[in-house]
């Protein structure tokens, strides 16, 4: 099973911009899906974004949020620009095989990351 390590998130205030980081044990990029998903107190995990051969958001982010892959160190990066409060959640990679239609549900991935705290606020 792949192992998966976050790293990045912390404080930042409104209209500002972090980046998380999702480390691999091994390549994965061509094999795998790789996905962010997010989950705030009190609320269900729920789906970010992903990256295969192209990527795909969620519309709550949609124009924010970019993802991209490195390669050599096999780690895939959640770039987040103008959050807001309500982006204030703990964030999760994962690497998996779904098909199109069960990308953005969280069954669908095997390996985890630990999460990491992103919290927006003046």
């Amino acid at each position: 099973q792949v192992e998966l390590v976050e790293s990045g998130g912390g404080l930042v205030q409104p209209g500002g911009s972090l980046r998380v980081s999702c480390k691999a044990s091994e390549p994965v990029f061509s094999r795998y899906t790789m996905a962010w998903f997010r989950q705030a107190p009190g609320k269900e995990r729920e789906f970010v974004g992903a990256v295969r051969g192209s990527t795909s958001f969620a519309d709550s982010v949609k124009g924010r949020f970019t993802i991209s892959k490195e390669y050599a160190t096999n780690t895939g990066h959640l770039q987040m620009t103008n959050l807001n409060p309500e982006d204030t959640a703990v964030y999760y990679c994962a690497v998996g095989t779904p098909i199109t239609s069960t990308m953005r549900n969280a069954r669908s991935y095997a390996s985890w990351g630990q999460g990491t705290q992103v919290t927006v606020s003046p």
